[in-house]
């Protein structure tokens, strides 16, 4: 592999309280290379939404340190919640990240449609939040986060809320944009399930204070379809997931 886009060292955070503090994260390091898709899984309260806001420069670390090659990258990010301005349209909302850099109405807009088209929104461009599914209102946001073409991608349980069924269809989609772009993606997520799917390499976290418990290569076939779920050796990867969590 060519050198990390991304080198995390030796990375805690200490949360003061009444009782001397509360361990969040204790010395995590890892790498991640460009064009990867990296997943953050393990049980709550391990620091994963931690670690994510600390790369994303909204919250400083105890101590250990992350260097980004080249410097500090273009960063994006999607929480669980949309968080989509409700007085913006679809197109309105995708456009804001440019309208507040100062760029012209026509480029904004034009990529925006781009991206209205990569995520299959065509025919929405003019909605309002408050019409949108949740799926929908989720790829609204994955545009917006990829409208200034960052370095790295952070998604924070991006489809958390949603329901099981929507859930696995945003699976599918995510993996199209991914295949698409090839950004750098590192994701928070509970699901076993969906770290596999979505997937270069899978991060456990151990119970908190957070350290990293196993990195595991995820060495299934892309582009991937829903029945890779169901094979023997995507069942083995779940396995060993499961066991390091536990």
């Amino acid at each position: 592999m060519t050198a990390p886009l991304l080198t995390v060292r030796d990375l805690s955070v200490t949360f003061p309280d009444s009782n001397g503090g509360l361990e969040a994260l204790d010395s995590a390091s890892f790498t991640i290379y460009s064009q990867e898709f990296v997943c953050l899984l393990g049980p709550s309260g391990s620091g994963k939404s931690t670690l994510l806001r600390i790369l994303a420069g909204l919250l400083q670390p105890t101590a250990g340190e992350f260097v980004f090659a080249g410097g500090q990258p273009k960063i994006g990010m999607v929480f669980q919640q949309a968080t989509l301005m409700p007085w913006q349209t679809v197109l309105g909302n995708i456009m804001l990240p440019l309208e507040l850099d100062g760029v012209r109405e026509e480029e904004r807009r034009a990529r925006a449609q781009e991206l209205v088209e990569l995520v299959g929104l065509q025919g929405f461009e003019e909605a309002w939040p408050r019409d949108l599914s949740g799926g929908m209102a989720q790829r609204v946001a994955i545009a917006r986060a990829l409208i200034h073409d960052p370095d790295i991608l952070l998604l924070d349980e991006p489809f958390g809320s949603l329901d099981a069924l929507t859930r696995e269809r945003m699976w599918t989609e995510l993996s199209r944009i991914w295949q698409a772009r090839q950004k750098t993606v590192l994701m928070v997520t509970h699901s076993i399930g969906e770290a596999l799917f979505l997937a270069d390499r899978v991060l456990v976290l151990s119970q908190r204070p957070g350290r990293i418990k196993l990195d595991l290569k995820v060495d299934l076939p892309r582009p991937r379809r829903d029945d890779i779920r169901y094979t023997a050796h995507f069942g083995r990867l779940a396995r060993k997931l499961k066991e390091a969590i536990e």
